[in-house]
Order: C-alpha cells, then sequence, then structure tokens
C-alpha cells in the first residue's frame, strides 16, 4: 500500500469513531479524504460506499442487539431511497459533473455539520398521511445523491427525525444506520453494474479494517461521554474546504 493510503488510515479509524457514535457512516468525510487525496473519480464513491457499510453494519448489530431499532419510523424513507440510490450509482458520470456534484453535497454536509443542533423542537404533530409523504420524497432525493456520489444521507435524515420526535438519540443514530446501510448498499450495486467489482480493492483493506475497528467501538460510546461540538465544527471546516477545492478543480 502507498504512502497515500498509510496516511488515510488513522484519519478514517477517526472519522468512523466520532460518526458512529451518531449512528452516521462517515461517508462525507471519507468522500473528502479521498478527493483531498486525489484518488481517481471513478474509485472515490465506490471506497466511500464500502466504508459506510462496514460502519453502519455494526452499528445496526448493536442497535438491534439493544432493541433500540424501530424499521417504522424509518421504512417511508427506505422505500424509495434504495431505488434511487441504485439509479444515482448506475448513472455514468465525467469527472468534471461528479466533482462539481460531489464538491455541492460535500458543501451541504458541512454546512450541516457546522450548525448542527443536538435537540430539536417538534413544532407540530404530523399525520401518517403527511409523513409518507415527506419520507417517500426525501428517500427518493437523498438516496439519488447517495448513489451518484457514496454519501450515505444519515447527516440530513437525522435532524428531520428529530424534528418529528421519532425516538430518543440512540433510537434516532439507529434509524439513521438502518438508511445509510439500505443506501450505501444499493449505490454500491448500481456502481457495480455500471463498471463491474472494484480492481485492486486488496490495496484498501487496511481501510477498511480502520473503519470496521472505529465503528465498533464508536457505536458503544454514549453520545454524552464525550463533548463532539468541537470535533462537529472542525471536521465542518475541514469538509467545507475541500468543497470549495473540488468546486475549484471542476471548474478550471
Amino acid at each position: 500500500m502507498d504512502a497515500t493510503l498509510w496516511s488515510l488510515t488513522p484519519l478514517f479509524f477517526l472519522t468512523a469513531l466520532v460518526y458512529s457514535m451518531a449512528g452516521f457512516g462517515g461517508g462525507s468525510t471519507y468522500l473528502a479524504l479521498l478527493a483531498l487525496f486525489g484518488l481517481p473519480h471513478t474509485v472515490i464513491p465506490k471506497i466511500a460506499l464500502i466504508c459506510n457499510l462496514v460502519v453502519v453494519t455494526g452499528s445496526l448489530y448493536y442497535f438491534s442487539k439493544t432493541r433500540q431499532l424501530s424499521l417504522k419510523h424509518v421504512l417511508p424513507f427506505a422505500l424509495t431511497s434504495i431505488p434511487f440510490a441504485y439509479v444515482g450509482g448506475w448513472i455514468p458520470l465525467s469527472e468534471g459533473v461528479f466533482l462539481l456534484i460531489l464538491g455541492f453535497s460535500l458543501g451541504i454536509a458541512g454546512l450541516r455539520l457546522l450548525f448542527l443542533q443536538k435537540t430539536f423542537q417538534r413544532s407540530h404533530e404530523m399525520g401518517w398521511k403527511s409523513i409518507w409523504g415527506i419520507g417517500l420524497f426525501v428517500g427518493a432525493l437523498l438516496g439519488f445523491v447517495s448513489g451518484l456520489v457514496g454519501i450515505g444521507g444519515g447527516i440530513f435524515l437525522s435532524p428531520l427525525l428529530f424534528f418529528l420526535g421519532w425516538g430518543n438519540a440512540r433510537q434516532i443514530a439507529a434509524s439513521s444506520s438502518f438508511f445509510i446501510f439500505v443506501n450505501s448498499l444499493a449505490g454500491l450495486w448500481g456502481h457495480w453494474a455500471k463498471e463491474g467489482l472494484l480492481i485492486g480493492i486488496e490495496d484498501f483493506i487496511p481501510l477498511i479494517l480502520a473503519v470496521f475497528l472505529g465503528g465498533q467501538i464508536g457505536c458503544r460510546l454514549s453520545m454524552d461521554w464525550i463533548s463532539l461540538k468541537g470535533l462537529q465544527k472542525v471536521t465542518a471546516v475541514i469538509i467545507l474546504f475541500v468543497s470549495m477545492r473540488i468546486f475549484w478543480m471542476a471548474l478550471i
């Protein structure tokens, strides 16, 4: 493995550790790091989706074991996210278009982290028809973006679940993990249908092992065990910087 991947290994471990505490896979930061280190645009989403899968699979096992996963709350979003994530992964993109979409997605994710609030107030009660309508639309949108660039979508879904009042922090983390899992799996399937299996995947095994270990540790830590506010702000600044750099690369 070359020096680039060796440098990425501890960064991927820390990313998985921090994100898994909130039920996320870390896809936005994996994408930012892979793009920053100059990996090919055809490889970046596949590696990010694989790492997402590894982290949230471990988290799902833990959340299922502790009975904190409720499928009924995430089902309206997942039903449309799965086919749209596959379609997004299947669509071929030129490097320029991929970088533009990736830069925009990372910019939104960075702003989301920068202004992350730990709690959300529910403004009003919503009927199940409204919930399903919102869920099907939002799920399709997040699933499509997930497949295109390799971002799981949980970082955008969790505040909506908080707003709807669908459980405590750990239960919403469990729902986000499930959403990221199905998106990442469908998106990866779409990429494989388009380009085949990832050539040289053995070179990335240290990254996969790093996120597995970080994810296993992170999902077992209480979100109140450590203050994540500072880490979130630093991560947001890094992602926003990479987003601007990617936009510049796409436009020159």
